[in-house]
């Protein structure tokens, strides 16, 4: 049992568990998945679609975050991909040409490697910190994207691009089938192939992996600009699923969801290893946490109160320390009550 909870993944699939009981307990037919023309829905089906974005930015944030960095530029990142995607679409003259979507999409996944590979090239080659480095980028980046929607909200009416974000594809919403992709090539890259390695290797020490032989500064490169990559898709999932982009409120704040659900998910931000499956699990929390406030009727007001609550519970579970200082304290022995006089031995003189 102590083996079990010593597990890295134990406190977060019991919060999650705890959570959808919760949900089970205030909410009818929760767990009930039904099947309408030809599609499933369901509260945990709209759980995992509603958290598809959340777990793509995550994704990639669990790489950077290994290498010991950080990358708050991700929110802007997402109101990028959105208001450029939608503003090309709205562009062309026929909006469900679905050639004219993908060139959209290329596009704008071009554009987010590039900004990926910037920060990349600030934090490996200038040197600048990663905090302040993505952070001219999430602060320049919401404006390039007020810029380029003209500070309006572009709406489209495209039945491609609803697809990324709204559609659905053998029964399951399209955005929930993205996310098995990408987590399984993001598995197969650091598990099976040397990247993982390398990636711990330099959030471990990255002098010593230089040292070693491993080019760590394109060990940077790459993983900024893969988690780019991963808050370009989820910002256009976003904007598919309202058929619109809005470069100010897209994606606001999603860098500290991310961040959350990445220590949830038991990554040290101290650098190092790193847990893909554990990163999954913070995000479905992290989701799961929003409809549960809804479901018990927390006021909305104090929506945000309750969801520092339980992510505080949740850190201090995972933490060893804490539940160590915990254990001594309950087990701290007490001290024997003295004996009576009469019954001490009396004390010699040799």
């Amino acid at each position: 049992m102590s083996e079990l909870i010593r597990n890295r993944l134990f406190w977060p699939v019991l919060i999650l568990v705890g959570l959808m009981a919760l949900n089970v307990a205030f909410t009818d037919n929760f767990l009930n998945i039904q099947v309408k023309d030809g599609h499933l829905y369901g509260s945990l089906i709209d759980i995992l679609r509603f958290g598809a974005p959340l777990i793509l930015v995550a994704l990639g944030m669990t790489l950077v975050i290994a290498t010991r960095g950080i990358d708050l530029s991700v929110g802007s990142v997402v109101a990028i991909a959105g208001a450029l995607a939608c503003l090309r679409i709205s562009d062309l003259g026929d909006q469900n040409s679905v050639t004219g979507v993908l060139a959209a999409v290329g596009v704008t996944l071009a554009l987010t490697l590039v900004l990926g590979a910037w920060n990349g090239f600030l934090v490996a080659a200038v040197g600048i910190q990663p905090i302040i480095a993505t952070l001219i980028l999430m602060v320049a980046g919401r404006g390039l994207a007020q810029l380029i929607t003209d500070g309006q909200i572009v709406t489209i009416n495209s039945s491609p691009y609803k697809l990324i974000g709204g559609g659905y594809w053998l029964t399951l919403p399209f955005s929930i089938l993205i996310v098995v992709a990408l987590v399984a090539l993001t598995a197969f890259l650091t598990r099976r192939l040397a990247l993982g390695m390398f990636i711990e290797a330099v959030g471990g020490n990255a002098e010593a992996s230089r040292l070693s032989g491993i080019r760590s500064r394109g060990v940077l490169v790459v993983v900024y600009t893969f988690c780019a990559l991963c808050a370009g898709i989820a910002g256009l999932m976003i904007s598919s699923n309202v058929s619109s982009a809005d470069g100010n409120y897209a994606g606001l704040w999603i860098e500290l969801d991310a961040i959350l659900a990445v220590v949830i998910g038991g990554t040290s931000l101290a650098g190092g290893r790193f847990s893909i499956s554990g990163t999954i699990l913070g995000a479905l929390i992290i989701q799961t946490l929003t409809t549960t406030v809804y479901s018990i009727g927390v006021p909305p007001e104090t929506t945000l109160l309750f969801k520092a609550l339980v992510v505080t519970i949740v850190c201090l579970l995972q933490s060893p320390a804490f539940r160590q200082k915990v254990v001594k304290r309950r087990a701290r022995p007490v001290a024997p009550a003295p004996a009576p006089m009469s019954e001490r031995e009396p004390v010699t003189n040799r």
